[in-house]
């Protein structure tokens, strides 16, 4: 995303002028009442924006100092789960449909929002059972066997811990190795299809998702 994150985080580069982040918040279902957030590059931008609320929100904030990948990240907020208690996990840079996290929330168990990607081996693919459960999830594979795609969003429990996450030839440590390791274990993930993700990696993506928006505006 550089130069547009030389001063900033990229979760706070504005969308129609209200950070990505602020987006996603936005998008939040009701039952989510308080959010961790994992910082580090230019976090001070971040917690001055939000502070300890958002809304009807609680904002906590745990630092990061060394990038080991989403699995690492997600391992410092375990002192702040409870126990026997679900929670999502989103990524900071991609935009949702409120519809699909809702969703994902109100399954009843542990999921996964996916999205049919046009090049899904630059995420982690996903396969789907006939019963709905995702039987294989596979971090950016040079040959992939389907076009679904995790979004990122999850909702999960205190159990991914027990399934610490391999290190992946580039030295990060991927939370969709751990969430293969449960599924191969017996523990079931319900696929829930988005209608609905913009991924933002590069700095034309903001225009797009700008007009993806303002076209979904319309619409509705």
């Amino acid at each position: 995303m550089r130069p547009l994150t030389d001063n900033t985080h990229k979760s706070m580069l504005k969308v129609w002028g209200r950070p990505i982040l602020e987006h996603i918040l936005s998008d939040l279902p009701s039952e989510i009442d308080e959010v961790i957030l994992v910082v580090g590059y230019f976090k001070e931008n971040i917690i001055n924006y939000l502070g300890n609320e958002f809304g009807n929100l609680k904002i906590k904030y745990v630092e990061q100092k060394q990038k080991l990948g989403t699995y690492k990240a997600l391992e410092l907020c375990n002192g702040m789960l409870k126990e026997n208690e679900k929670f999502m996990m989103l990524y900071a840079d991609d935009l949702h449909g409120a519809e699909g996290l809702k969703e994902c929330v109100n399954c009843g168990q542990n999921a996964i929002l996916v999205y049919e990607a046009d090049e899904p081996e630059k995420f982690g693919v996903i396969e789907i059972g006939g019963d709905g459960m995702v039987i294989g999830i596979e971090e950016k594979p040079e040959n992939p066997k389907t076009n679904l795609v995790s979004t990122g969003a999850l909702v999960l429990d205190k159990k991914i811990f027990d399934f610490p996450a391999k290190r992946h030839k580039n030295g990060e440590y991927y939370l969709t190795d751990s969430v293969e390791q449960m599924i191969e274990a017996g523990y079931k993930f319900k696929a829930i299809k988005s209608s609905s993700w913009i991924p933002i990696g590069y700095p034309e993506d903001i225009s797009k998702a700008e007009t993806i928006l303002l076209t979904s505006d319309e619409n509705n």
